[in-house]
């Protein structure tokens, strides 16, 4: 079953532009809603890396085993959609 929280803040990332601004906030928020389960610090480690905080992003990412996609922000963001929708 789909994860509808992470997927409404991914829904947020992408009204936003994926910039800083209110969508985004959201969807940190929505991030730190479940600090250490492992596909909410995912979706931390993307909203610092649309940031420009590769340090903290890179620190989110590790916590949620996983690893920064080399392509755009946009196409990771395509790997945590399919992620969470088959959660």
């Amino acid at each position: 079953m789909p994860n509808l929280e992470l997927l409404k803040a991914l829904d947020h990332l992408k009204a936003g532009s994926y910039k800083a601004g209110p969508q985004m906030e959201a969807a940190h928020e929505i991030a730190q809603s479940n600090e250490g389960e492992p596909s909410h610090d995912w979706l931390h480690a993307l909203v610092h890396r649309i940031e420009g905080d590769d340090r903290n992003a890179d620190y989110w990412y590790r916590r949620a085993g996983q690893h920064r996609h080399d392509g755009s922000v946009e196409e990771e963001w395509k790997i945590l959609r399919a992620a969470f929708e088959s959660d």
